[in-house]
């Protein structure tokens, strides 16, 4: 009977695994997740159950007793240490973290996939391993998170990207004070660019919070009792911080396949199938840069969507069904009262133009980033529905008439 081993109890890691069962795979599949959770997805993490709108029970892919009723064996709070491609086997410790070699198994595989996602980048200063300095991946940091943002606290976060911005609009939510760190000119510099990152600092300003752009923090300095800290910034500044938040983004969980001899550069390497170097090894999620026809190049996208239609794309490549993944990135955000959605990937030096379907001061408009004509990516910001049509923009790669594009009344099929 052929085994089949995902490595990663993660959102690409359980959807990878519902799939091999919807498409008739009837050999052994196994689930190895270093958490003491059952496969989850992080995006509540940061918005409804930080903010206290979702129940816990809400954030898990599948029931309990899912894995067992479709025979998929999950096991939880374990760690590959290494593969073994010639002999074909993981090697596994559990549970997490511990040395033991008593707790090793040798796991033989016929097709291996590595979900294993990443982990918080973090930073090193003086004070920075103090328990009020707090990250935000797992559903344990989100508690800890839940925990310290009481009315009241004192809030400083470190980065302005989409983790840092969302964990402050929470904060602020709770009636916290917050001030946020961020060396670039704007939030979201590296990931939307300056035009639109000044719509969010717009936004969290409104509601409050302070933005020192062109700072970074360079000690914390813990309070008694975990109160009346302080954090000081590179321009000497004190800030007052009963808790800190790190939120500089996320570096793939590579190592375990650059131990293997896979090729690796900014993530574990695939081509458009999902498949590594190795024929018989996958990557999907976080973890994978991957071909994607559609862009020309290799990506790595961190966002819910790439892991929700990423795992079933590599179990359907891993059964030998012909894979092309190409699809637009997609991801959302929610913060205070503004809800969006973003398609492409509009990071500065690959547009050369922004333009407006509606007046972004209202909060109720599109986007549109453009390269020589065509659009490359679009936002909508409390505007519905139109997704699909932006994807279709984007796929079709065709100059616009900027007038019609831009005109609120041509709906955008008709572009």
């Amino acid at each position: 009977m052929p085994s089949f081993v995902i490595v990663g109890a993660s959102l690409a890691g359980a959807k990878a695994a519902e799939t091999l069962r919807d498409e008739g795979f009837d050999g052994e599949i196994v689930l190895l997740g270093s958490e003491p959770e059952r496969p989850y997805e992080r995006p509540p993490l940061s918005k409804g159950y930080l903010l206290g709108n979702d129940e816990r029970d809400s954030v898990f892919v599948h029931p309990a007793d899912w894995y067992a009723e479709h025979q998929v064996d999950l096991r939880q709070g374990v760690t590959v240490t290494a593969i073994d491609r010639a002999a074909a086997t993981v090697t596994v410790s559990g549970p997490a973290g511990t040395e033991s070699p008593a707790g090793t198994e040798s796991l033989s595989y016929d097709k291996l996939l590595l979900a294993n996602g990443a982990s918080p980048r973090r930073l090193d200063f003086p004070g920075s391993e103090s328990d009020e300095v707090l990250y935000l991946r797992t559903l344990a940091d989100s508690d800890r998170l839940r925990a310290a943002f009481q009315p009241g606290t004192r809030v400083v976060v470190a980065g302005a990207g989409w983790i840092g911005l969302e964990t402050t609009a929470a904060a602020r939510t709770a009636d916290c004070q917050v001030t946020v760190l961020e060396p670039e000119p704007t939030p979201l510099h590296a990931q939307i660019g300056p035009e639109l990152g000044a719509v969010f600092a717009g936004l969290h300003r409104a509601h409050g919070v302070e933005f020192r752009f062109g700072e970074h923090a360079v000690e914390f300095r813990p309070g008694p009792g975990g109160r009346d800290g302080i954090v000081i910034t590179s321009a000497g500044a004190d800030l007052a911080a009963d808790v800190m938040v790190i939120g500089i983004g996320a570096a793939p969980n590579e190592e375990l396949a650059a131990r293997a001899g896979l090729e690796v550069s900014g993530g574990v390497v695939t081509d458009e199938a999902l498949r590594t170097s190795d024929p018989n090894i996958f990557a999907a999620g976080d973890v994978a840069r991957s071909f994607n026809p559609l862009l020309g190049r290799r990506i790595r996208v961190e966002h819910w969507a790439n892991a929700l239609n990423g795992g079933p794309a590599a179990a359907r490549s891993m059964l030998g069904q012909p894979v092309v993944y190409d699809p637009v990135p997609y991801f959302y955000s929610d913060q205070y009262e503004l809800g969006m959605e973003c398609a492409g990937l509009p990071e500065p030096g690959s547009y050369d133009q922004v333009a407006y379907r509606g007046n972004p001061k209202t909060l109720e408009f599109i986007a549109f980033w453009l390269s020589g004509g065509a659009v490359i990516a679009g936002m909508n910001v409390n505007v519905w529905d139109v997704t699909d049509d932006i994807q279709a923009l984007i796929r079709s790669r065709a100059k616009v008439d900027l007038g019609r594009l831009t005109d609120p009344d041509i709906p955008l099929t008709d572009i």
